[in-house]
């Protein structure tokens, strides 16, 4: 039998915002494959080790993981070259999305750098 507190906190779980939903919302291997491109980069500590961590649930905070995955998509594209590369350079709505991927990096490198 379940009592009545243990509903209301199933309840209130379920009913979590938005802002709490998107934050976890991206998997577990994107979490690490960014810390570990980023530690990468910023070296191999355990302080930015923290650091990385922190600047990836920054970005989950400002960016739906789908919107995540396709910033990084048209990123990557566009570092490839021929034709296939050009459609990833030029359309606005593509713009944007990378737009937004910069401004949460950016925040997230402001609060935890």
């Amino acid at each position: 039998m379940i009592r009545a507190g243990a509903c209301a906190l199933a309840l209130a779980l379920t009913a979590a915002p938005a802002s709490a939903q998107a934050v976890n919302d991206y998997p577990t291997n994107a979490r690490v494959e960014y810390a570990f491109a980023c530690m990468a980069t910023n070296g191999q500590t355990r302080d930015m080790l923290d650091r990385c961590s922190c600047a990836i649930d920054r970005i989950a905070e400002v960016l739906p993981y789908a919107d995540y995955v396709g910033a990084e998509t048209i990123l990557r594209m566009r570092q490839t070259t021929g034709e296939r590369s050009g459609m990833f350079r030029g359309m606005a709505a593509l713009t944007e999305t990378v737009a937004t991927l910069r401004r949460a990096e950016a925040e997230a490198e402001i609060i935890c750098f």
